[in-house]
C-alpha cells in the first residue's frame, strides 16, 4: 500500500457514564487489523466507572480526556480538534466496528476518496443484531451519496461515515440533537470523491439522542433542511417524510 491508500484514521469516541458498553467499543477499535489508527476518547466527566474501564486500555489509546462539556456535539468538536489523522470516524460509546478488518476493507475499496461510507447494523440492548438500518428504517443507503441525498433525513449513519479531516468543519452547537445532519451535508458539499464501500461498517444500539428528543429533532431538522434545500422544497419533502412515518407506524 502506498501512503495515499493507507492514511491515518482518527477514530473518536465520546462518552458519559458509559461503563456498561464502552469496553466493547474500545475492543472493537483495538482489534482492527488496519495499522494506522489514532484512537481518541472524550469523556464528559463520567460519574460511574467509565474511566476505570478506559484505564485498562490506556496504553493503547492515543488520547484520553475527561472533563465537563456542553453536550454531545461539543465533545465531538473537542475530539475533532485533538485529531491528527487524515480521516475521521465518530464511534459512539455503545457502538462497535462491524469486524476486525472493516477499516482495512474500507480504504481498499477506493483510493484517496474524500468520503468512505457504508451500512450500519442495528442491535438490541443485549448486543444481538436486529437488522440493517436500511431494513429497519425508511432510510436507504444511496448507491451514490451526495449532499442532496439527505433531503429526507440521515440516509447514512455517522458511525458508517469516514470523512477527510481537512474537509470536516466543527459541529454547529446551535443544534442540540441534529447537528450531525447539518455537519454531514456540509462535509458532502465540500467533497469531490465519495466512495460507497458497500460494507457494513458498524453496529449500534437503537435509541440515540435524536430518538430520545423526537419533537426537538423534527424542529431542528426542519430548520436545517430549510437552509440547504429551500422552504418550498423542504415543505414538500417533509410532507413525504410525515406520510412515510405514518404508514410505517400503521403497519
Amino acid at each position: 500500500m502506498n501512503k495515499a491508500s493507507s492514511p491515518v484514521l482518527s477514530i473518536i469516541t465520546v462518552c458519559f457514564n458509559a461503563e456498561k458498553f464502552i469496553e466493547n467499543t474500545i475492543q472493537s477499535v483495538l482489534a482492527q487489523t488496519y495499522p494506522h489508527i489514532e484512537y481518541i476518547i472524550v469523556d464528559g466527566a463520567s460519574r460511574d466507572n467509565t474511566m476505570g474501564v478506559i484505564e485498562k486500555y490506556r496504553s493503547r489509546i492515543a488520547t484520553v480526556i475527561s472533563e465537563k462539556d456542553n453536550g454531545l456535539y461539543d465533545a465531538m468538536n473537542k475530539g475533532m480538534q485533538l485529531a491528527t489523522g487524515g480521516y475521521l470516524l465518530f464511534l459512539n460509546a455503545d457502538d462497535v466496528l462491524a469486524s476486525p478488518d472493516v477499516v482495512s476493507n474500507m480504504f481498499a475499496t477506493c483510493e484517496d476518496a474524500d468520503v468512505y461510507y457504508g451500512e450500519a447494523m442495528f442491535m438490541d440492548e443485549n448486543g444481538q443484531d436486529i437488522g440493517l438500518r436500511s431494513e429497519q428504517t425508511p432510510h436507504q443507503v444511496p448507491e451514490q451519496l451526495t449532499w442532496k441525498s439527505l433531503k429526507h433525513g440521515m440516509v447514512v449513519s455517522h458511525q458508517a461515515y469516514v470523512i477527510r479531516r481537512s474537509l470536516s468543519p466543527l459541529y454547529d452547537l446551535q443544534y442540540r440533537v441534529c447537528a450531525d445532519i447539518d455537519w454531514m451535508i456540509r462535509t458532502l458539499k465540500a467533497s469531490r470523491k465519495i466512495c460507497n464501500t458497500h460494507l457494513v461498517v458498524a453496529r449500534f444500539r437503537v435509541g440515540g439522542t435524536s430518538k430520545q428528543h423526537q419533537q426537538l429533532a423534527w424542529k431542528e431538522r426542519y430548520r436545517i433542511l430549510n437552509h440547504y434545500y429551500g422552504k418550498l422544497a423542504n415543505l414538500v419533502n417533509h410532507l413525504f417524510i410525515a406520510g412515510r412515518y405514518l404508514v410505517r407506524k400503521k403497519y
